[in-house]
């Protein structure tokens, strides 16, 4: 039976060992072969030294190593870019080289610019492409909110793309803005390629959009009528309509205001006959001038110009 490695030292096997020759004169020994059948790298693990000087000593040793690794600075830096790059040649050797770039979320307009951020070169290493790296440029682009990079093995690099959602258009002076859902001016876009999207107007007219819309998107009649809304002392806002009307809304309760409106509008066909004026900025004391709705005060209303 052959012997076995156990501990770490080569224990003889159960049966009785093969006697040996006799030993010559003078007390020397020949030496004894390994048993049969054992190789001799797995006799020699036999042999190992696993002491506790022995175990001690290996690790001072790995130490050293490594204390001689990080003292080379910049030369352990590039032996390991060198190890990365042999790693991502084999891998490409095997087919997994990049061949394809997928762009999910981005519009038209967003897009090329993307596709440009990206930095990328076809059939480079699918392995060591740094997708950290690729997510930051991309968010470089002002349009990008979020970004995800994913890889698909073995060639399609997959970029996933949130784009800020467009609110309005602000002009404040001479200057204009795409403003988001949150009000914040979105980098790199272009006001005047967005005249699709309301506009707001004046000094703080950016943060308060983002109460105001969505109220005026709700009532479809009036929404189709407005050119612009224009923020009045950072307090209120007057809606200008495309022929020519204005209302006036109070700086505050201005969903209650515009409630009172659609009444109107459901009793006296406002915006069909049209009208110069409508004031509601003061509740209970509601104004209605020119236009051929008339002048005729209702409890609750009042007809003529106002201040």
């Amino acid at each position: 039976m052959p012997a076995v490695v156990r501990g770490g030292r080569r224990q003889a096997s159960r049966g009785p060992a093969p006697r040996g020759p006799a030993p010559r004169k003078g007390g020397g020994r020949r030496a004894v072969a390994p048993a049969s059948g054992v190789p001799g790298k797995l006799a020699a693990i036999g042999r190992l030294d696993l002491s506790p000087r022995a175990v001690v000593l290996s690790i001072a040793a790995g130490v050293l190593v490594l204390a001689l690794v990080m003292a080379t600075g910049s030369r352990a830096e590039k032996l390991g870019g060198s190890l990365v790059e042999a790693y991502g040649s084999g891998t490409a050797a095997l087919g997994l080289k990049l061949k394809r770039v997928r762009i999910e979320g981005a519009g038209e307009t967003v897009r090329p610019q993307v596709q440009a951020a990206l930095g990328l070169a076809l059939d480079a290493p699918m392995t060591t492409l740094d997708l950290d790296a690729v997510a930051e440029r991309v968010r470089t682009v002002g349009w990008v909110r979020e970004v995800r990079v994913v890889r698909l093995y073995p060639d399609l690099l997959l970029v996933q793309v949130a784009e800020h959602d467009r609110l309005a258009v602000w002009q404040d002076g001479e200057r204009a803005w795409v403003i988001d859902a949150s009000g914040r001016p979105i980098p790199g876009a272009d006001a005047g390629t967005h005249a699709d999207l309301p506009l707001v107007v004046g000094q703080g007219a950016d943060a308060a959009a983002p109460a105001i819309l969505p109220l005026i998107a709700q009532r479809p009649r009036l929404a189709s009528q407005v050119d612009a809304l224009v923020r009045v002392d950072d307090r209120r806002w007057d809606v200008l309509l495309k022929n020519g009307g204005l209302i006036r809304l109070p700086a505050q309760d201005q969903e209650a205001a515009l409630i009172t409106l659609d009444g109107l509008d459901s009793r006296r066909r406002l915006f069909d006959l049209g009208f110069e004026l409508v004031d509601l900025r003061t509740p209970g004391n509601l104004v209605i001038q020119g236009g051929a709705v008339g002048s005729t005060a209702r409890p609750g209303e009042a007809s003529g110009a106002s201040a």
